[in-house]
Order: C-alpha cells, then structure tokens, then sequence
C-alpha cells in the first residue's frame, strides 16, 4: 500500500456514496496510511463533516490489514455496517481485485437466547414474566420472532420489548455455557454471529467489549493489526464504567434464587447463601436510611462502612462455598443440566467476585455508595497505564473525534488514553519498557479541521449579564431569558442542561411562557431513550427539546429544526462525583491543580460536543447560547472557548434576537 492507491481507492469510495472531496478528509486518509505502514499511533481530531469514517476505513481497507473499529454509541455502529461499509466495499472489491468481509461484533447478552428461551425450569428471570400479564404477552412476541427462520436474534433488530422480558431471554457472559456444549450451539444466534465477525477483515464493535479485554487481558474479541478508536474522547470514561464493579441487593437475591432452583446444590449451602442475601438487603436498606437522615454523608468511601462489612463478607463466604462446590461437580453429561449450571454458576461467581474486591480495597481504587439505587459501587482511579500496557504496546491505535483538543493541544486526552506525551517519555521506568513494542510515546497528533465556516455559518452568544450558577440550580434569570431566545428563533431550540434539576424546572418555565406559541416543548424523562425523542424535534421545525448530558453527544439534526442550542451552564463534573473528585484529589496532592487537570479538560471536551450540535451541514445557519457568564468572567474560560467551533462571538442579546427572528421568517416564509 502507498499513499497513490489509498488517495485513489478513497476517490472510488467518495463516489460510491455519491459524496465530494474534502481536503480534511483527504489529510486525514494519508495520515491513517501513514500510521498504518510505519505502525505508530494516531491521534487526529476531524470536525463535524469530515467525513472521518470513510478517512479510517479506505487505508484500512486498502492496506488488508484485520483492523477493530470500537465506537462508544450504537448510532456510529450502526452507520459503519449499514450505511457506509455496504456502500463502498464493493466498489473497493473491483478497484482492489480481492472480497472484503465485514461484520459487527456484540457481547452474547444483545442476542437472544434459545437454550434459555427454551429451558422447561423457569429461572428467577422468567418467574417474573409469569406474574405480570402484560410482560408475558411481551414475551411470547419475542419469542415468535426468535423463532421466525432467519433472524439475527440481535436486540437491536428485535421487537422492543420490556428490559426484564430481556433479561428472560438472554445471558451474560459469564452465564453462557458456550456453543460447543449448548443443545441449540448449532443454531445459537451469539456463535453465529460471532463466527462471521471472527474472520471479517474489518470488525465493528464497541468501546466496552474492548475496554473489557484489554484491562482484564483475557481475548473477547478478534485478533486484529489495527484497532480504530472512533468517539475516542469516550474511551476512558466508557473503559471506567465497563470496569466498575457494583453490588446490590436484588442482584444477590437474583444469584440467591437461581441457586435454589439449581436442584444439584445442597440445602445447607443454598440457606446459608440465601440467609446472607437477606442481611445485606436489610443492611442495604438501612444504612440508605442513615443517608437520608444526614446530609453530610459522603457517597464516596475511604472504607467499607462497618454496618456494611460484616454482611458483605458473609455474601462473599456463602458465595465462594457455592462456587467450590460447582467447580467440584465435572460429572455432568446433561447439557441442559449444564447449562443451568453454567447460570447459577456465572450469577454466583458475579456476586463472589465483587464482594472480595469491596473486602479487599486498595490504593488506586474509588469506593462509593449511591443512596438513590442502593448500590455500592468500586472503580480504577486510573485506566491509563493498563490502556498504555495491554493495547497502544501491543497493536498500532487510531484513535479519533471531532473533539480530542482542550484550549487547542491533545495533551489532556492523550494521557487520559494512555499515549506516553512531553517529558512521560524520560521517566519511564525500563520495566515499562518492553522490547519489541510498540511504543506508546510514538504517536503522531493532527488537526485536520471541518469543512463547515463556522464564524460566517453561526453565531456564539455569550452574555455576561446573567448570574453565575450556584447550588440552587438554574437562575430564575436564565430561564427567563432561554424563554426570550427561544421565541426569537420560533422554538427550533436543543437545550442542554447538566443536570435532571434544570430540565425539570426549564420545563415548567417553559410551559408558562410559551404557552399561547405554537411551540412544542419536548422533554426529556430518566430513562427515556434518545433516538425517539430526537426524530420527534427533526420532525416538528418549531419544537423544542430539553435534555441533559444523554443529549450532548450524537444528535444530528441538520436544517432548520435545530437553529439554537442553548446551554443552561459549563458542565463541570458534580462535585460529589465520586471518580472525578478523586482524581481531582490524587493531581492536587502530587503538587498540580485537578481543576486544571481533571474538571476543566472534562467540561471543555463536554462543552465542545454539546455546542456541536448546530452547525451539521454546509445549509445550517444558527445561535449557540452559553447561559453561564463564568466562561467570560473567569480566566479559565479561554481554554474552554479554544476549544470549541470558531463560531462569531457576542455578548449583546439585541444582536442574537434579532439574528434568531431574521433566520425564522426566512424559514417561515
């Protein structure tokens, strides 16, 4: 492969979707071609209408080399294996004389399963289903569907149903006893599907399955010479949740109930196990009791809570007691039986396993309670060194994102991934050092642009008159005025807010001021999906949808549905946010600033996803609103500004108004 065939085959694949040149897209295809021959790491930011996708996969393509595309959002996913490799891979196959083979790659708990759709022993799971008429109707649709000949058994291809009629009919990981001894191996959707992926020249999966690999180094996915780390500014956030352990009580009782319908394990080991789940649910409960009663509580935990310990330890015993005696029983034949097994097993050894973690907590890790949801949770301080170790040593990385620069550098994101920048490279130790890896210090870091005029295309209003924001949630202030700007532009209006509080009390607002306008408020609820509520705004041209951080990333609503996006404040991580203050804590007693290091590079990468919301096209015209006067009344607020589109800047509302009134009436006329 040269850099002549890879600007050719990119030309036959931009034909192949009926697209034009882009010279950012251009730069960017040589530099993936470049990374790839020379086998160094890439960083590269490419700005909305890039054409990024196409700029990854051609060299990646042309050069035949197994490559892991991990995106964070089933959106990009379903971009990449519906849309755009569909399109231009056989027009690639005649330019390059050769088949290419593509597929996607999803953990066994997106399919369903027939071995449990099937099982005569209705678990804990299924029980369910059985009490409530209208989950069970659910069932017996996913059920005829699983059944139709032909299908993919793949969730997002299913009817949509309740998650716990789901959770009846699919497994974990851990609970799957594997192909080779399922009675329905032969027909298993997971195993079908994996095998076409396993031996694809490009796969596309998602963050968390690779994160899961990686810093577990245990093979889930694929081999591969090339990973691609698409919506790479997610990595470390998704690679910390995938890690995070977590313990509650139904999930005990769950573990607790499949082991006493597990007819092999004896009564003693059952009772004791289920006498075990019962204190800590009781434990659970109170001390959520203790946390509401005092305020002061802290989520975040230097201990486990000595009214917690003791039941966490005794799940943790009874559990283990189980799981011996389950390794113990090899005599097995029954593949039903052993697949039963393979359930109680892996919901056992989910709860054995977490419960030792929170007894034996250690430096480097963050520990924390969530009253809401009882939970106790266990996270990595750090992601970066097993990242740095387990992935950029072993196989050349692309990571890119239309954001991964804060206040104009990548530094900030590249340490987050784990890439060795500045003066890192003379402190490695020679442990770190291994022969014959790939060095993670040898990553080559571009900027190619977007192709969009932002400061003639939109305007960014940044008034200085509001009040800052506090802890009483969103000034009455600033709802008053988000109601002006909004009835300037007609509703046409995405606003973001940073937290449940200020969608709520912007909805009421809202609902009084613009109530004699036809203006449509949509509203985002917890729990809601994002896809439904955003084709409800790209439908209606004068709606308005209020949501928070689900909404900040990924919609796509070019035209004149989205001509404001208006931001209610910086999205600063929560100050009780248990992981962030902690690494906040680590920088600041090593000698540095965590609001430097941590909280500022999060709301910047933040704030430019969510003021990237408006200009989608070369058409769009618009506003992008930033109620919160920090970001010009403080120092720190040009790095935040640096790292955002060069939108044409005003602190005068006249002027927006104005602006926002013109732009409807050219949309109404």
């Amino acid at each position: 492969m040269d850099l002549t065939q890879v600007r050719k085959a990119l030309e036959i694949a931009v034909g192949a979707i009926e697209g034009s040149p882009r010279e950012g897209q251009i730069e960017m295809a040589e530099a993936v071609a470049n990374s790839i021959i020379e086998e160094h790491h890439l960083m590269v930011q490419a700005g909305t209408g890039t054409g990024k996708s196409l700029a990854y996969l051609v060299p990646a393509i042309t050069s035949g080399k197994r490559t892991l595309i991990a995106t964070a959002t089933l959106a990009l996913q379903r971009q990449l294996v519906e849309r755009d490799l569909p399109k231009i891979v056989p027009a690639l196959e005649r330019a390059l004389g050769r088949q290419i083979s593509y597929g996607i790659y999803k953990g066994v708990g997106n399919y369903v399963c027939l071995q449990k759709l099937n099982s005569e022993e209705p678990d804990p799971d299924s029980e369910l289903l059985l009490e409530i008429s209208s989950l069970g109707k659910e069932a017996q649709r996913l059920r005829a569907w699983a059944e139709t000949p032909g299908v993919s058994g793949d969730r997002d291809e299913a009817p949509e149903v309740d998650r716990r009629v789901w959770a009846a009919s699919s497994v974990s990981g851990r609970e799957c006893v594997g192909a080779d001894i399922c009675n329905f191996g032969a027909k298993c959707f997971a195993a079908n599907a994996k095998a076409k992926a396993i031996n694809s020249d490009i796969v596309v999966t998602n963050h968390t399955l690779l994160a899961l690999e990686v810093v577990e180094s245990h093979p889930i996915l694929p081999e591969r010479d090339l990973i691609v780390l698409d919506e790479a500014h997610e990595f470390m956030d998704r690679t910390t949740q995938a890690v995070t352990e977590e313990l509650t009580a139904p999930r005990v009782s769950r573990a607790a109930a499949m082991a006493r319908k597990y007819k092999a394990l004896s009564n003693k080991l059952v009772d004791a196990f289920t006498h075990a789940s019962d204190d800590f649910s009781d434990a659970m409960d109170a001390y959520a009791e203790v946390f509401r009663s005092d305020a002061e509580l802290n989520r975040k935990l230097d201990t486990l809570p000595e009214e917690l310990e003791t039941p966490v330890r005794r799940v943790r015993e009874t559990a283990q007691a189980i799981m011996q005696f389950l390794q113990a029983d090899d005599e097995i034949i029954d593949t039903t039986e052993l697949a039963e097994r393979a359930r109680v097993k892996g919901a056992v050894n989910e709860v054995n396993v977490t419960a030792a973690k929170l007894l034996k907590l250690g430096k480097g890790q963050v520990l924390w309670y969530e009253p809401t949801f009882k939970t106790l949770y266990l996270a990595p301080l750090s992601v970066s060194n097993v990242l740095r170790k387990n992935m950029l040593r072993q196989t050349p990385v692309i990571a890119t994102s239309a954001t991964l620069t804060v206040g104009g550098g990548f530094d900030a994101m590249a340490k987050q991934i784990g890439f060795i920048t500045g003066n890192e490279a003379d402190t490695e130790s020679a442990e770190d050092q291994e022969a014959d890896s790939i060095d993670p210090a040898n990553v080559q870091m571009l900027d190619v642009g977007s192709p969009f005029d932002f400061a003639q295309q939109g305007m960014l209003y940044l008034p200085k008159h509001l009040p800052e924001p506090g802890r009483d949630g969103v000034a009455q202030e600033v709802l008053e005025h988000l109601g002006e700007l909004i009835d300037a532009a007609g509703g046409r209006t995405l606003a973001l807010f940073s937290s449940w509080r200020g969608v709520e009390a912007a909805d009421a607002h809202l609902r009084k001021v613009l109530s004699e306008l036809p203006i449509r408020i949509i509203t985002q609820k917890r729990g809601d999906a994002v896809a439904p509520l955003v084709e409800k705004f790209a439908s209606d041209e004068t709606s308005v949808l209020l949501g928070t951080m689900t909404l900040w990333q990924g919609v796509d609503v070019p035209g004149a549905a989205c001509t404001l996006v208006a931001i209610d404040r910086i999205p600063f991580p929560r100050p009780d946010d248990p992981v962030m203050s902690a690494r906040s804590a680590e920088v600041d007693a090593a000698g540095g600033s965590g609001f430097m290091s941590v909280s500022l590079p999060r709301a910047a990468l933040l704030l430019a996803q969510g003021t990237g919301r408006l200009i989608r096209s070369t058409e769009d015209r618009g506003v992008v609103a930033i109620l919160d006067s920090r970001i010009v009344n403080k120092r720190y607020g040009s790095v935040l500004l640096n790292s955002i589109p060069p939108l044409w800047r005003t602190s005068d509302p006249l002027i927006i108004k104005e602006s926002l009134k013109r732009l409807a009436a050219t949309y109404e006329s």
